[in-house]
């Protein structure tokens, strides 16, 4: 599914992301994620910098829900997906020197997310 130019609007709007995953038996996570940012029109990603649990569920259920709301506006999007995680690739240097710049934080992983469904509300 390809993002909308209203979409990536509303995702740049609504940080952080609420981004819900599940382990093998269906146990959810819901963390913040202020990384998550639009690479392209199918593809999100955020850096994990201390998401054990989030990456460890992405692990062995890679399906993905996030949420991004704006309060001031009431508006937002909810997208679903599969996410991959990466320790390593040109992606995650990237990530992982832009958060060290900005945050001084360690990148773990990178969390690649391939658009299935996106909806606005």
């Amino acid at each position: 599914m390809k993002l909308t130019a209203e979409l990536k609007k509303l995702i740049a709007e609504g940080m952080p992301a609420m981004v819900a995953t599940a382990d093998r038996t269906g146990k959810p996570n819901v963390s913040p994620k202020g990384s998550l940012r639009v690479l392209d029109d199918e593809t999100l990603c955020f850096g994990d910098v201390q998401s054990p649990r989030t990456t460890a569920n992405l692990k062995e259920n890679p399906k993905i829900s996030i949420l991004f709301f704006n309060p001031a506006n009431r508006r937002g999007c909810r997208i679903w997906g599969t996410a991959e995680v990466l320790s390593s690739s040109p992606l995650f240097d990237q990530i992982s020197r832009e958060t060290m710049e900005r945050r001084k934080a360690v990148v773990k992983n990178v969390i690649r997310i391939t658009v299935e469904e996106a909806s606005a509300f």
